[in-house]
């Protein structure tokens, strides 16, 4: 078998392939790599010697240390025609997550592939392997349980592949449920929540229904009309909007944690914020958390609402007199 001579460039192209290619390979023939490149067995062989004075500088540039040199096995090339790589002059030292990186990665994974689209598509699982074995050391056990994709987000789904409304059963907090035909838009988490914006057949609007609050899922043939409507910017059951202020200690304000929130006032180691809120009367759930420390005060609504829950829960436990939530 004859060749043309190699010119520089496409000999600076072999060799950065043919490297990599020998690495992954461990041990091949003259002959396979010959072929796998299209050059001669007798090209091949003189390109893998060549290897053997190729290095890393030295500090003056002009010299490498032995263990900074590719090597061969000599024995197995002269003997046998089979070319093996011994020392790789630090090209498996690539960059490399480390076991910290790779779990938080593992787990954002773990919670896209909740989304209907991409856990069926088998690209989260593949990608999670790859990073599994990327990584310098195995990754700890994550803390971040796998979600299922529910029923209720795989009809949704569906209904935004296929472009047609989906009716549900939808239960707004203090409200009788409603049957709602929604033209879907997006599906969409947020504080650990997921929620469904779209176009409500019965309210004439664009809403963002929570979707714990939604069942009995079903598509429908009335092709999405509203698609163009804009979106709300608030996240909750969309059918009250506002937002509500509220008085707590200073030293309790980290306990709103990612409640979007703005500072109105400081005095007398107390602070007023305004928390934006879909419906007002969700602040009740952020009450339950301050032990009567937090005190509503405005709008009506959102005052009624927390001290409406504050009674029942205080009637449960039958403690005449106990002060449970400041909503007076």
């Amino acid at each position: 078998m004859s060749s043309a001579p190699l010119l520089a460039a496409d000999r600076v192209r072999l060799y950065l392939t043919l490297v990599p290619y020998l690495l992954e390979r461990g041990q091949v023939t003259l002959d396979e790599a010959a072929a796998e490149f299209g050059v001669t067995p007798a090209q091949m062989r003189t390109m893998v010697e060549k290897l053997t004075v190729i290095g890393l500088p030295g500090d003056s540039g002009y010299w490498q240390l032995p263990q900074e040199m590719f090597d061969i096995d000599w024995d197995l090339l002269d003997e046998h025609d089979i070319i093996e790589i011994t020392n790789d002059v630090a090209l498996r030292r690539v960059p490399r997550f480390t076991a910290r990186e790779a779990a938080a990665l593992l787990a954002g994974l773990q919670l896209v592939a909740s989304v209907p689209a991409v856990a069926d598509s088998g690209l989260v699982s593949g990608l999670m392997a790859k990073l599994s074995h990327g990584s310098a050391d195995a990754p700890p056990d994550l803390l971040v349980a796998p979600v299922e994709v529910t029923e209720v987000q795989r009809v949704i789904s569906r209904a935004l592949h296929e472009r047609v409304a989906v009716a549900f059963r939808y239960q707004a907090p203090d409200a009788e449920p409603t049957t709602r035909t929604v033209d879907p838009r997006q599906i969409l988490m947020t504080n650990g929540q997921w929620y469904l914006q779209g176009w409500c057949h019965l309210r004439q609007a664009m809403r963002t229904f929570h979707l714990d609050r939604v069942s009995d899922a079903q598509l429908t043939d009335i092709p999405i009309t509203h698609a163009d409507a804009p979106v709300p910017t608030d996240f909750g059951s969309g059918t009250v909007s506002g937002a509500v202020t509220v008085r707590l200690p200073e030293r309790m304000l980290p306990l709103l944690g990612g409640f979007p929130h703005e500072e109105i006032d400081r005095a007398d180691s107390t602070v007023t914020v305004r928390i934006s809120m879909a419906d007002p009367r969700g602040i009740k759930r952020i009450a339950g958390r301050f032990g009567g420390a937090l005190e509503v005060l405005d709008p009506p609504l959102a005052r009624s609402a927390t001290r409406e829950w504050a009674s029942a829960a205080l009637d449960l436990y039958n403690v005449p007199g106990t002060r449970f939530a400041q909503v007076d």
